[in-house]
């Protein structure tokens, strides 16, 4: 047994709703304190100590690099005959933003590594303006997600502009004349409250070349929720704009309308689409004056609907294209122009796997299913500009890197459009699409990747989950299960309730009072595994980032009988204070709030920190932060580590790993390779994966 850093236990109670909730080490939510910061320093000492074991660090590393030595390439933006696309060559840090014109000449516009050479800055998000002049880009540095907009020349990429903060998660919807753009931003922080700065979104009309703070035109937002996100989109057209409210994450938005002929773009007549109606809908403006609208209302796996671009109120909706029973309509786009009629495409996932149907515009009859490449995933749908009879989209699976199709609608015709500018060896694996019954009597889709044959017989296996916010996992390119599998290994990624992978149904049964159906789904994954002889309980690793991690710390506070190893990354964890930090807030209307007592028991039934049992013999457990994590607060992973060492009975390590100047998610690719070496050199360690070479 290790022995493991202090860490005090203070008798801190919170008396909610009568029940005295224990909380220990409250005092490791501040990491300006001096003992969490002595306990972290131990910490990662330890953890460096014990990682010096794990034999595979040095193997999968190399194996990672090479399987992310393909680079990267997106699906192109149109203006004009001037292309806008992301693409990373194998061995850089992060993608690069590229335009090309019409002959096919590249330009570099942004290279994160140009404007920092530490790898530190990522670029989080960009709009080319209608006329391709000038570009709004959103850059954040160390992980903090907390964009600053630039706006800038194309032609020599030269700031127009002073920057603007506090501009996270801020969509950018350009007046068709590319004179200004309607954009979201952050009050002061002056004008609100500390513990609110956070929150208090605003949508502005923000005119080129103007002073952002003295200038910009307060649109919308004043008296809502303050933890709405807001979205915002102009037609290509120029003529509608159309706002979009959510209350932090809920699976449900508000939606205004207003013509912008009819009305001043500083002052825009917005019309209330819907306000109130527990659905999530988007509407598109084609230039006919058609208002096509997306919608799960009265269809939870979602529907397509047309209307007058003039009045799209509910009452003129026409269904164009309907629900389908077995499917999720996730996304569609129109093609209007060069075609003897109109074609809308569909894009569809059964079971996460994609599917694109082809439409009659006006009448929704269907007229052709699209032959994609595979059996993967199909993302990124664009065509251009000023419309036309092509579209694009990006490709990829499990064992396929993304690469970028083009389809013409004029003859039907599919031909590759953009490879990944590298090449990559891909191991010999096989991927199988199973179901499974969980608890209650519900089926559940996973993909179980395995060694091509290789005989059938228990392995280490890693076992990957989300379920939760209604996002699906779907198949894409996986370095990380490629490099598993390859070294002998089982990789499964099982699709719980909680996602999205069955429509908005399927979501909700496993939020909120029925979070429960999460870890449910994830334990009988584990269960069948073991009961089809893929692995067994001391070769079963579970695994799980952000509200994934989450359900692996449930998971194994449940049953941690079920699995020799937890990786919990970047995890929400306490339950009960998780809405005291970071971006909590938002998520309340995703799991319930603790200040409500109905809601309280849902969360206080499973949360993983309060249901640590001292005396408990716990799977080995590696704990991964990110201290400039803005969403989910390193407390979460800090408490939960000092009270499983406490609780641990077996000879199973539980460690934390602390990495600085990186947040939730994007980083530099070394970054990425090394977190993940050790993630899967720990795993290998403690399920019997010898990793051969090492």
């Amino acid at each position: 047994m290790l022995t493991y850093p202090a860490a005090d236990r203070d008798d801190v109670f919170d008396h909610l709703h009568g029940i005295a909730v224990h909380d220990p080490y409250r005092w490791l939510e501040d990491v300006g304190d001096p003992r969490t910061q002595a306990w972290s320093d131990e910490q990662r000492a330890l953890t460096d100590t014990r990682a010096q074991g794990w034999s595979g660090r040095a193997h999968f590393r190399r194996r990672l690099a090479a399987l992310l030595a393909g680079g990267g390439v997106s699906a192109p933006i149109w203006r004009g005959q001037q292309r806008f696309f992301l693409r990373r060559d194998g061995d850089q840090q992060h993608p690069v933003l590229i335009t090309a014109d019409a002959m096919g000449r590249e330009r570099v516009l942004i290279d994160p590594m140009q404007l920092d050479s530490e790898g530190l800055t990522t670029l989080d998000a960009w709009q080319v303006s209608p006329d391709g002049r000038l570009i709004a880009y959103q850059v954040s540095f160390g992980g903090s997600e907390e964009s600053v907009l630039h706006v800038a020349q194309v032609s020599d990429m030269s700031l127009v502009e002073p920057t603007i903060d506090r501009a996270r998660y801020s969509p950018i919807a350009w007046l068709a004349d590319s004179s200004a753009f309607y954009f979201v931003r952050r009050l002061h922080p002056a004008l609100v409250p500390a513990d609110e700065a956070q929150f208090h979104r605003r949508v502005y009309l923000h005119r080129i070349g103007t002073d952002a703070d003295r200038d910009d035109i307060e649109i919308f937002g004043a008296g809502l929720a303050i933890t709405n996100y807001y979205d915002v989109e102009v037609s290509r057209d120029g003529r509608w704009l159309q706002i979009s409210a959510a209350e932090g994450t809920a699976p449900r938005n508000d939606l205004w309308w207003a013509d912008l002929q009819a009305s001043t773009p500083e002052a825009p007549r917005l019309t209330a689409i819907q306000v109130g109606v527990d659905a999530q809908t988007s509407i598109h403006a084609d230039r006919d004056g058609t208002a096509y609208i997306h919608t799960d209302l009265d269809a939870p796996r979602g529907r397509l609907l047309v209307a007058p671009a003039s009045d799209p109120r509910p009452g003129n909706w026409r269904e164009l294209v309907a629900e389908s029973p077995d499917s999720v309509m996730e996304s569609y786009i129109v093609l209007s122009q060069g075609l003897p009629a109109p074609e809308v495409f569909v894009k569809w996932t059964t079971h996460t796997v994609a599917m694109v149907t082809v439409h009659d515009a006006r009448s929704g009859l269907f007229k052709r299913r699209l032959t994609l490449p595979g059996f993967g995933t199909v993302a990124g749908i664009t065509e251009r500009y000023d419309g036309g009879h092509e579209l694009w989209y990006s490709y990829t699976d499990y064992t396929t890197p993304a690469s970028v199709y083009r389809y013409d609608a004029l003859n039907d015709r599919h031909s590759l459009w953009a490879s990944p500018p590298g090449t990559v060896e891909i191991p010999d694996v096989r991927t199988a699409h199973v179901t499974y019954t969980s608890a209650d009597g519900t089926e559940v889709r996973m993909f179980v990747i395995t060694p091509q044959g290789a005989a059938h017989q228990p392995r280490p296996t890693m076992l990957y989950g989300y379920g939760g916010f209604g996002l699906s996992l779907d198949p894409a390119f996986s370095a990380n299960a490629l490099a598993w599998v390859e070294a002998g290994g089982v990789y499964a990624i099982a699709n719980i309730r909680g996602g999205g992978e069955e429509g908005e149904d399927w979501h909700r049964d496993g939020m909120l009072a029925h979070k429960q159906h999460s870890f449910d789904d994830f334990i009988a994954a584990a269960e069948w595994l073991i009961a089809e002889g893929y692995t067994s309980a001391n070769q079963l690793c579970i695994s799980g980032g952000s509200n994934g991690g989450l359900l692996v710390g449930a998971c194994m506070t449940q049953r941690p009988d079920l699995f020799a190893a937890v990786v919990c990354e970047a995890a929400l964890l306490d339950m009960i204070r998780y809405e005291s930090v970071g971006l909590g807030a938002t998520w309340n209307v995703e799991y319930g709030s603790a200040s409500r007592p109905e809601q309280f028991q849902w969360l206080h039934a499973y949360s993983p920190y309060h249901h640590v049992s001292a005396g408990t013999a716990y799977p080995a457990t590696l704990i991964t932060v990110f201290d400039n994590d803005s969403r989910v607060d390193p407390m979460h992973g800090r408490k939960m580590c000092a009270a499983l060492q406490h609780a641990q009975t077996a000879d199973r390590d539980i460690l934390i790993r602390a990495e600085e100047n990186v947040g939730h998610s994007s980083r530099s690719l070394d970054r990425s390779v090394s977190r993940v070496a050790d993630v899967l050199a720990f795993a290998a360690s403690w399920t019997g994966l010898e990793v051969a070479g090492e």
